[in-house]
């Protein structure tokens, strides 16, 4: 007798979301809900014609957050920034296990005795990095007798570079502009230290791209945390130059959030330079864009020097039309909740994404799921 399909709902169907709802429809095992206030992205969807119900609904509103999770069994949260923790909260007290890409300024753990008191399996910050470069690490991590140096570099990027920025996003806007403004937290000589974005820039030679220039980023996120390690960083890639056209923009205050009055009007500068920047940012159909990542993780085994790199170049799939990091963002978020429909994790509570990776059987699961998709993580050990 074959079991009935998971019913799961995804929230947000920004290129992203809609790469993760594409992805799980084409697996007979779920039926699929998309979920998002524009209805030109739900159109996308219509277009795939995969048999996903699409819903129309806000989702800065909890009761309707509440009741779209009440009515499936699994949940996808792929809201912005902004909206993440709240909706993480109001998916948890629905009872539902989840899975969330949202890049929320907000420490996940106060939320932990909630999900274990519902039951939940929550994991969060499930998309590449952080995400995919969390579980990497934790795996590593697990199998050393110490672990002494994390460093992670990732980027997406326009494979054409056009003036004046060079740079393309398939999220929010407003989340790019936090890895410009929020403050990065890193570990050295084992006291956590957090300086400003887009701080100490370094030039780094990447094979089949070339030069890139580095920053620190906030992404180094629960990995402070969950990891002992006294020296951990996490830095962000961009065509060199972005650094500086970031910061004129910063320090000039057009990432401003409080409002100003202009000509009148009551309007805050992030918003406005949110809009004109996602004009010259979003990426047309058909553009080819690329995912840079190398995770890179120093410890002792035995009392020997080890080190694992493992390294990710991924591009923009013709065939199917999808971005590169949407695939490398959604495609981790798709097989970390197979993973649990699976049985490879099951921990109730809120789960980083390292926790994962400390399961070989969850960690082989979805790398194996991920080349299957065409996204391959190269391992080096030496």
């Amino acid at each position: 007798m074959c079991a009935q399909p998971h019913r799961v709902v995804v929230l947000g169907a920004g290129l992203v979301g809609s790469r993760i709802a594409i992805d799980l429809a084409a697996d007979p095992q779920f039926l699929v809900t998309a979920v998002d206030r524009d209805a030109h992205a739900l159109a996308r969807l219509s277009a795939a014609d995969l048999g996903i119900d699409l819903v129309t609904a806000d989702l800065s509103n909890a009761a309707e957050v509440r009741a779209l999770a009440g009515r499936h069994e699994l949940v996808v949260s792929a809201v912005p920034g902004f909206l993440g923790y709240a909706t993480l909260k109001t998916v948890i007290e629905a009872g539902r296990s989840v899975v969330d890409i949202a890049f929320f300024p907000e420490d996940p753990f106060p939320l932990d005795d909630l999900a274990q008191q519902h039951g939940v399996v929550a994991i969060v910050d499930c998309w590449v990095a952080p995400g995919m470069s969390n579980i990497l690490v934790g795996h590593v991590d697990e199998h050393l007798d110490e672990t002494t140096r994390v460093a992670v570099h990732v980027g997406g990027l326009p494979v054409v570079r056009r003036w004046p920025f060079e740079y393309k996003a398939v999220f929010s806007p407003i989340d790019v502009i936090e890895e410009y403004t929020r403050p990065a937290r890193y570990v050295e000589n084992g006291r956590l230290v957090v300086r400003p974005a887009l701080s100490d820039p370094e030039l780094l030679e990447f094979p089949g791209i070339g030069t890139l220039e580095s920053f620190n980023s906030d992404g180094l996120r629960t990995l402070a945390r969950t990891i002992d390690c006294p020296d951990m960083k996490e830095k962000t890639l961009r065509y060199p130059g972005h650094i500086e056209k970031m910061a004129v923009l910063r320090e000039t205050g057009f990432f401003g959030k409080d409002e100003i009055d202009v000509g009148g009007v009551r309007v805050r500068p992030i918003d406005v330079t949110a809009k004109l920047l996602f004009a010259d940012w979003a990426l047309e159909p058909g553009e080819a864009d690329l995912t840079v990542m190398q995770v890179l993780v120093e410890g002792r085994v035995d009392g020997a020097p080890v080190r694992h790199t493992y390294d990710l170049l991924d591009t923009y799939d013709a065939a199917t039309g999808a971005h590169s990091m949407a695939r490398t963002t959604g495609y981790t978020a798709t097989m970390a909740l197979r993973a649990v429909v699976a049985g490879h994790y099951d921990r109730v509570g809120v789960s980083p994404p390292e926790y994962l990776g400390r399961s070989t059987s969850c960690v082989e699961f979805i790398l194996a799921g991920l080349e299957e998709r065409g996204v391959t993580y190269r391992l080096t050990v030496s």
